[in-house]
Formats: C-alpha cells, sequence, structure tokens
C-alpha cells in the first residue's frame, strides 16, 4: 500500500482507513504542513464513536440533528474532542500523511506485515523517526476524524477492522516482524504535537512546549502572541503518541522460540476450534507462500505451516506466518526429487499424519491441505458440515466412469479430521500402519479406514471403518477436483472452468517434479505470489 501511494505524482500523499470520516479541518492541517520548507510526516489517531447522532440533509452538504436543526462544526468537533479524551486512540485507523517525494517513510526493509493487524502504523512511525530525513509529527490534537463502532465489540477477522485483536497470530505476527525489521522496541519516542491555538496553527516541541515552535516560511510570531501561545500550550492536555505495541492492562500469552504447537494453536484456531494445516520444506517455500497469499485473500487466517526443516522455519517467520518446527521431521530432502513416489515423497508424508493426529489430541479440528491445493473458495464451512465421526477426504480417481472410493483413491493431501474420539481412534491406526510401511502415508490411509481392496466401502463414496466406527466420505470431484479429473489443467482457461463447475479447490498433482507444478500453476493464472518483491499480488 505504501508501495502504492509513492508510485502516484501527487505534493502530497495520505494513507488511512477507509471507515475513517474526516472533518474539514484535515485540509487545512495538510495545506499548514505542505508550507514547511523541510520532508515531514504527519500523522493522527482516529476516534471511535459507537453511534453518530447526525444524519446528512437532502442537499448532501450538512449533517442535521433528529430536530432538523443543522449542526455546527464546532459541534463535531466538540463531540470528537469529548471522545478523544475518554478512549485510546485507534492503531488500526490512523491517518498517516506526507509530502511525497522520491524518498521512503523509512530507511530499512519493509516487513511483509498484515493490514490492520497492528504495529504497522507503529513501525512506519518509528522507522522515520529513526532514519532522521522526515520531520515527523503528531496532529491528533488538530485534525477531527472518527469511525463508527466500539473497538470492544468488532471483531477484527471480519471486513471492517477497527482494533487488532491482541490475542491472536495475526497481530502478534506483525509484532514479531516489527522486532526482527526495525527499531520499534528498543526506542520511545513522544512525537512534537501539532495544536490549534487563538485560531492559528503552530508545532510544539514535547521537550519545551513554552520555547520550542517551528514556524513556516514568511510567518513570524510577536511577543504578545507567543505568549497567548504558551498560555494556550500550558493549558492543553498533551497525549504522547504511543508506540509500544502492547497496553500495559493487555495480557499477551507467552511465545517459546521456537514457536511451539501447542502455544500456536489457540492463537490461530477459529472459533470452531479449527486450523488449517499446511506442511512444507524450502523447496517448496514459494508454492507456501502462494497458497497463504490466497487463504488471506479468502479471508481464512486460521492455518498453520509445519516446517520440515530450520530453512523453511526461519523464512516463514520472516513471512510473519504462524509456523512451527518438526524434529522429528525426515533429514536431507531433496530440492528437486521429492515428488510422489519417491523415497523422500514417503518420509515426508509419514509427518502429516503424525502431525495431525497430534493436534486433533490437542482438541482441534484439522483441515490438512498440501500447498500445491489452489482454493477457489473457503471449503470449511461444508467441510465441518459432515459433523463428527466423519473424515472427509479428496478422491484420487480420475475415471468418471467408476466409483470414486475405489482402492487406494483416497488423497491425503487434502482431507478434514474431527476432534473426537472415532477420529483419533482411527488416525492412530493410520500412523501406526505408515510407520511400519514401505510405502507413503497414502495407501495407508486407504488400507487401514477403507480396508485392504476396500472390503469397508459402503456406497460409490464412502467407507465404514468397523472398530472405530468413522465414516470416510469422499468428496465429489465436480466440487474438489483432482489433478486428473476431467483434464481441467489441460483447459484453455483453467480459471474459468473451475469457477464454472463451482469448485472448492482444484489439487495440483498427477504431475511429477516440483519445477513442472510450479511452472503449470503459474502459467495458469493460479499464482498468488512475487518471491522478487516478497509481496501477495
Amino acid at each position: 500500500m505504501l508501495a502504492r501511494s509513492e508510485a502516484y505524482q501527487s505534493d502530497i500523499a495520505v494513507l488511512m482507513d477507509p471507515e475513517t470520516v474526516l472533518l474539514p479541518n484535515f485540509i487545512s492541517a495538510l495545506s499548514y504542513a505542505h508550507q514547511l520548507d523541510r520532508d515531514w510526516l504527519l500523522v493522527s489517531s482516529s476516534v471511535g464513536i459507537p453511534r453518530f447522532p447526525f444524519h446528512w440533509d437532502e442537499t448532501r452538504h450538512f449533517w442535521r440533528q433528529d430536530n432538523g436543526k443543522r449542526v455546527r462544526f464546532g459541534e463535531l468537533q466538540k463531540m470528537i474532542s469529548l471522545r478523544s479524551w475518554q478512549s485510546n486512540s485507534s492503531e488500526g485507523k490512523m491517518i498517516m500523511a506526507w509530502n511525497n517525494i522520491n524518498m521512503p517513510l523509512h530507511c530499512g526493509v519493509l516487513p511483509p506485515f498484515l493490514y490492520q493487524r497492528g504495529t504497522h502504523n507503529q513501525w512506519i512511525i518509528n522507522e522515520a523517526m529513526s532514519c532522521k530525513r522526515r520531520f515527523v509529527f503528531d496532529a491528533t490534537s488538530t485534525i477531527s476524524s472518527f469511525f463508527l463502532g466500539n473497538a470492544e465489540n468488532i471483531d477484527n477477522r471480519s471486513d471492517n477492522v477497527s482494533e487488532p485483536n491482541t490475542r491472536n497470530w495475526e497481530y502478534i505476527g506483525n509484532s514479531r516482524l516489527g522486532q526482527l525489521y526495525g527499531s520499534l522496541f528498543s526506542r520511545s519516542y513522544t512525537l512534537p504535537k501539532l495544536l490549534k491555538c487563538n485560531k492559528r496553527y503552530m508545532f510544539v516541541s514535547a521537550s519545551d512546549r513554552s520555547t520550542d515552535l517551528s514556524i513556516p516560511k514568511g510567518k513570524s510570531l510577536g511577543f504578545r502572541t507567543r505568549e497567548k501561545i504558551s498560555a494556550c500550550i500550558s493549558r492543553t492536555k498533551l497525549r504522547s503518541l504511543k508506540l509500544d505495541f502492547v497496553q500495559k492492562d493487555e495480557a499477551v500469552p507467552p511465545l517459546k522460540f521456537p514457536f511451539d504447537l501447542e502455544s500456536l494453536l489457540p492463537l490461530v484456531a477459529d472459533k470452531n476450534k479449527t486450523v488449517v494445516l499446511s506442511i512444507a520444506g524450502y523447496s517448496y517455500k514459494d508454492m507456501l507462500m502462494s497458497w497463504v497469499c490466497r487463504l488471506r485473500r479468502l479471508k481464512v487466517p486460521n492455518f498453520l505451516v509445519c516446517a520440515l526443516d530450520d530453512e523453511t522455519y526461519q523464512f516463514s517467520i520472516l513471512q510473519g506466518l504462524p509456523v512451527f518446527f518438526d524434529p522429528y521431521a525426515p533429514k536431507n530432502i531433496s530440492f528437486n526429487d521429492c515428488h510422489f513416489g519417491s523415497k523422500c515423497f514417503q518420509r515426508v508424508t509419514k509427518v502429516k499424519s503424525r502431525t495431525v493426529l497430534k493436534i486433533l489430541k490437542l482438541g482441534y479440528n484439522v483441515l490438512l491441505s498440501d500447498v500445491d491445493v489452489y482454493w477457489f473458495r473457503n471449503p470449511l464451512p461444508l467441510l465441518q458440515s459432515f459433523g463428527p465421526s466423519v473424515l472427509t477426504a479428496q478422491s484420487d480417481e480420475y475415471n468418471t466412469t467408476v466409483p470414486i472410493n475405489r482402492p487406494r483413491r483416497l488423497n491425503s493431501g487434502f482431507y478434514f479430521a474431527h476432534s473426537d474420539d472415532p477420529t483419533i481412534a482411527a488416525m492412530e491406526k493410520v500412523v501406526k500402519h505408515a510407520a511400519t510401511s514401505g510405502l507413503s502415508e497414502q495407501p495407508s490411509f486407504y488400507d487401514t479406514l477403507c480396508g485392504e481392496g476396500g472390503i469397508y466401502r459402503v456406497g460409490d463414496d464412502k467407507c465404514l471403518e468397523p472398530e472405530t466406527n468413522l465414516t470416510v466420505h469422499f468428496l465429489d470431484r465436480e466440487l474438489f477436483p483432482n489433478g486428473a479429473y476431467g483434464d481441467l489443467w489441460l483447459k484453455e482457461d483453467v480459471r474459468g472452468e473451475c469457477e464454472k463447475k463451482h469448485c472448492f479447490v482444484l489439487h495440483n498433482n498427477w504431475i511429477s517434479g516440483r519445477l513442472k507444478k510450479l511452472e503449470r500453476q503459474m502459467m495458469e493464472g493460479l499464482w498468488e505470489y512475487d518471491a522478487s518483491i516478497r509481496m501477495c499480488v
């Protein structure tokens, strides 16, 4: 967003939340700042108002009260000012404006923050001050702005985000990125305030409120005017812009480093105690990021990454992902030769079922999705609707004339498991079977849950494991197609064909080799990540 704002040819750039309502003194403040003879960054915190008691008149030029009386600008200012002293400023609703020259707001590398999830605004302010290329000041006392909604009753995972939830991973992830990439938590600043006194604007240094005044070019203040200003300042209750990412009365759950699974689960899981799990090694880091970008675009924040190696773990940390390291993962994973059927593939896949079982035992439901599964829509509501004691899985069958639950056609790269006794017992059997098998975990899933040769099959799309009474439901291939079904990957417009079918996901399997997978997904426009700039696209 910063890059886009800096790309426009304008004298002043402004970055603000679209839900913020600005009053006319915002333009006055910008006009004053534009007269400065140095580069500057203006910041202002907006005020949350639970209810706005006025409405537009028919001309849409004025606000009116319920009795029809026109509302004066001063009344609006008074209401906002009164509210501002009663509540904390909103990090998510902060306004930033700066003179738009060929100079960044910061000197270092911009972390891949999640917008409106906390810390990002404070990081920019802090780095701009550390860089010492711009004059940074707080104009909250001069600019009147507000947004509707109470921070206590707004869920930060909705479309309209007002305050970051400090007890979920997205906020803590942003805070972690701020520590890794900058000096946000090693310094403390009090910004000079921009106040309005006696209908005149002036900058006031927090270190010397009575004498350190910066007056724009061509203007001067006489002794009597300075005396009045000093008196005004002495009566003004200044607020310092808080740069710490945690308020004193907030208790953020401690995280172990390296972050472990137990500490991440309660921060990541949704209200149904469900997580979306993916497991990746360093050779698939770009595909992992494309998968993450797609989930974020679909507003699916409850994902979790299991790193197979330290390189993937460190990469994920620097990308702000909720990641944990599996100490029992196989070592020396081949970069290019870990495709289906290889010894490397067989060792890696067995990590997935062990990790899923561990999460289930901790009381969380799991949707396991390989990173080569492209999501068109969020499938969680549908998958959760099958209820407990039902494991839903993608079918690997491509033949349209045979049942989709044929032997060894259960795809262990996309399935949903409930945290209940039958599912946990069945997964224990799968893990035990896979541990003694010389194959990948996928045959162990089918042979355990559907019986060797499919003796536990029920109809054309189910199996019933007799000992645990777990039902396995094979998902409709029209909605959850595998990589060979219907020759979808060979279509001229893959996305269009899948959207026509209302697909939830499309698996990029039935193709051998990492590079071939990457090429196919990129060429068909099902790619969401630009590795050169480390950004979702």
